[in-house]
C-alpha cells in the first residue's frame, strides 16, 4: 500500500488510528461519518457510487488500496456488517468477523498492511487475546485479495476465512475457551517424549490423541485460543495457550528412533509417505509425510498401490490352487489380453518361468493370465483374499483416524487391472506396511498406535495365513529383495532376513507414476509411496530401506 495504516482495538472498544502520508486526520472508512453504503464505501469526493457506471476488468491500484484500507478499518472499528459488505460473500464473512471479538476474545489488535503485490495485500496482526482475566499476545500474518464484484462491478475483498487468520478454512472458527481436551505428554514405547517440534509429521496424530485420550490420561484442561471445526471428528488446533492446565501422559507404540529416520527419509522427496509396523504385534513404530503438515496421507490416503498388490494376488493364486508354490511354472509373455491389452514394463518377456522369478521381476502378465480361468469369480476373489488373510475391509481401530484400504468387486478389464494393483484398488502406506508385516509374521495383526487398554476399543481379529502360503510368500518377497529382484538395489544396505515388493501406479493426468515399495527386515515392516516417483525400487525403496535400517 502507498502509505502506512494502523487499525487498532483498544480496551475492547474498536477505534481507528491513521498514520503515514495521505490520510491526515479523517476517518479511513467514510461510513464511520455516516457516508458511504454497505455495498462498499467510496471516497471519490461526492460522486455517488450509485450514479457511477459499472466497472469491468481487474481492479486498478487505487481501487485495491482503497478497498483494502476500508475493509481493514471497518473490521477494526467493530463494524462487522460494513466489513462483510466490502467482501464478495457478506453472508459468510459477517459471522466470522463478529466472532473475532465475541468468540476469539481479541481485545486489542493492530493491523499493519504491507505493500500490495498486484491485487494481493499482505498485513501483520499484533493482537491481544483475553479470557477470564488472563491475556496473551498473538501475532500472525495474513493477506487479502481485491477482486471485481460480478454483479456490482465494485472492487471487493475476495472473501476467504484466511482473511481473518491464515489457518482458518471453511467450516472452522477461532474460539477462546476452556480447551476441549486436557493437554497431553505423548511418549514413545520407551518413554521418550514425542513433540511436533521434533517430529513434525506427528502434529495431527498428537492432536487426535489429545482429543481422544486427554481426559483419560489424568490431565486438566487449560484455556486456549484454538481453531475449531464444525466436523466433530476433526480435533481442535491450538494457536495460543492462555493457561496451560495439567498434562496427562499418553503412551504410544511409536519408536522415536525409527520415527526420526522416517521423518528424515520422506524429506528427500517432494511428496512422500511412510509407515513402519512391527509384524509380531501390529504396533505402529513410525508414520511420516512430506509435506508434514496437512492431510495425513500415510494413514488416510487412498491410492492405487501398483504391483505391491501382487503380494495379495499371489496369496489368492495359492489359495485357489492356480499355482502350487514358488517353483510352479507360469508364463510371462510380453502382453496379455483381457478385454484390452496389458503389458509388462518395456514389454519384457520371460517365456515360461517360475512363479518366484515372475514375482521377483514383477511380471504383470504372470499375475493376469493364470486368473482368467476363474471366470466371474475372478471379480471378487482378490477382495475376499485381502479380507480373509490381510484384514483389508475390516474396520481398524488403531487409536487415531485411518483409512483401511479397499479392494472392491470388479468386472472385465478392470478385474485384470486389479490383480496388478490398478483399477479401483486403493491403499496407503499403512495398509501396505500391514500387508508386508502379515507375510513376515504369518498372521494379520491389526495395526495399533496406542494400547487397546486405553479405551477397550474393538480390534479386527487376528488372521493366520496357512503355513504353506506364508512360507511361499516370504520366499517370493525374499527373491524380490535380492538377486535380480526389482527391490534388490534398494534393499542392498538392509541386513538380515528380508523381503520386499516394488510397485508403480499410473495416475490419470499425471506424467510419472506413483512409486510404491513395501518390505521387511527383522521385526519391522515398512511401506512408502512417493508421488510421481516413477519406479518403486528407486525413490520409495530408498525411503523404506532408511526406515528399516533404523530398527
Amino acid at each position: 500500500m502507498r502509505s502506512g495504516v494502523k487499525v487498532t482495538i483498544v480496551g475492547g472498544v474498536f477505534a481507528v488510528v491513521a498514520s503515514g502520508v495521505g490520510y491526515g486526520g479523517w476517518n479511513l472508512w467514510n461510513g464511520l461519518n455516516g457516508g458511504g453504503g454497505g455495498g462498499g464505501g467510496s471516497d471519490t469526493g461526492g460522486v455517488s457510487a450509485q450514479s457511477a457506471p459499472k466497472k469491468t476488468g481487474p481492479p486498478d491500484a487505487e481501487e485495491i488500496e482503497r478497498t483494502a484500507r476500508e475493509f481493514l478499518a471497518a473490521w477494526a472499528s467493530g463494524n462487522a456488517l460494513t466489513a462483510a459488505q466490502l467482501t464478495n460473500n457478506a453472508a459468510e464473512a459477517e459471522p466470522m468477523i463478529t466472532g473475532y471479538s465475541t468468540k476469539a476474545h481479541v481485545t486489542e489488535a493492530v493491523i499493519e498492511p504491507g505493500e500490495a503485490v498486484g491485487a494481493k495485500v499482505p498485513y501483520t496482526v499484533k493482537a491481544t487475546v483475553e479470557h477470564g482475566g488472563v491475556s496473551k499476545p498473538l501475532t500472525y500474518s495474513s493477506s487479502l485479495t481485491v477482486v471485481r464484484g460480478l454483479t456490482t462491478g465494485k472492487a471487493l475483498v475476495d472473501w476467504q476465512p484466511s482473511v481473518v487468520h491464515p489457518q482458518l478454512t471453511k467450516g472452522t472458527s477461532l474460539v477462546t475457551s476452556e480447551a476441549s481436551a486436557p493437554p497431553i505428554k505423548a511418549v514413545d514405547k520407551d518413554g521418550v517424549e514425542l513433540t511436533e517440534e521434533k517430529f513434525p509429521s506427528l502434529k495431527g496424530v498428537l492432536a487426535e490423541l489429545r482429543q481422544k485420550y486427554g481426559s483419560k490420561a489424568g490431565g486438566v484442561a487449560g484455556v486456549e485460543l484454538a481453531i475449531t471445526s464444525s466436523d466433530q471428528g476433526i480435533p481442535d488446533r491450538t494457536l495460543l495457550t492462555l493457561t496451560k492446565g495439567r498434562q496427562g501422559t499418553v503412551k504410544t507404540y511409536i519408536d522415536a528412533g525409527v520415527q526420526a529416520a522416517a521423518e528424515k527419509a520422506v524429506k528427500r522427496y517432494d511428496k512422500a509417505s511412510v509407515v513402519a509396523v512391527e509384524p509380531s504385534t501390529g504396533r505402529i513404530r513410525a508414520v511420516a509425510n512430506n509435506p508434514a503438515q496437512g492431510f495425513n496421507t500415510a494413514f488416510g490416503g487412498a491410492q492405487a498401490p501398483g504391483s505391491t498388490m501382487k503380494i495379495v494376488t499371489a496369496a489368492m493364486m495359492l489359495d485357489k490352487g492356480l499355482v502350487q508354490g514358488a517353483g510352479s511354472k507360469v508364463e510371462c509373455p510380453a502382453t496379455v489380453t483381457w478385454e484390452r491389452e496389458f503389458h509388462n514394463l518395456k514389454d519384457f518377456d520371460l517365456g515360461t518361468t517360475t512363479f518366484q522369478r515372475a514375482f521377483a521381476r514383477s511380471c504383470n502378465t504372470s499375475f493376469i493370465k493364470p486368473v482368467k480361468p476363474l471366470g466371474a469369480e475372478a471379480g471378487t476373489a482378490l477382495g475376499e483374499t485381502a479380507k480373509k488373510y490381510f484384514g483389508i475391509g475390516e474396520v481398524w481401530e488403531t487409536g487415531v483416524k485411518t483409512w483401511d484400504g479397499s479392494v472392491p468387486a470388479s468386472s472385465g478389464a478392470e478385474t485384470a487391472a486389479a490383480y496388478i494393483g490398478q483399477g479401483r484398488n486403493q491403499m496407503n502406506a499403512l495398509t501396505m506396511a500391514s500387508i508386508a508385516a502379515t507375510v513376515k509374521a504369518g498372521a494379520f495383526r491389526q495395526p495399533v498406535i496406542v494400547p487397546q487398554s486405553l479405551d477397550d476399543r474393538a480390534l479386527a481379529p487376528t488372521r493366520h495365513l496357512p503355513a504353506g502360503m506364508a512360507a511361499t510368500l516370504r520366499q517370493l518377497m525374499a527373491a524380490a529383495a535380492t538377486g535380480e529382484g526389482t527391490g534388490a538395489q534398494a534393499m542392498a544396505s538392509v541386513s538380515g532376513v528380508k523381503g520386499a515388493k516394488t510397485g508403480s501406479a499410473e495416475v490419470d493426468g499425471q506424467g510419472d507414476s506413483n512409486a510404491w515399495f513395501t518390505g521387511y527386515a527383522g521385526d519391522l515392516a515398512a511401506a512408502a509411496v512417493v508421488g510421481s516417483g516413477g519406479h518403486g525400487g528407486d525413490s520409495s525403496g530408498d525411503v523404506v530401506a532408511r526406515v528399516l535400517n533404523a530398527r
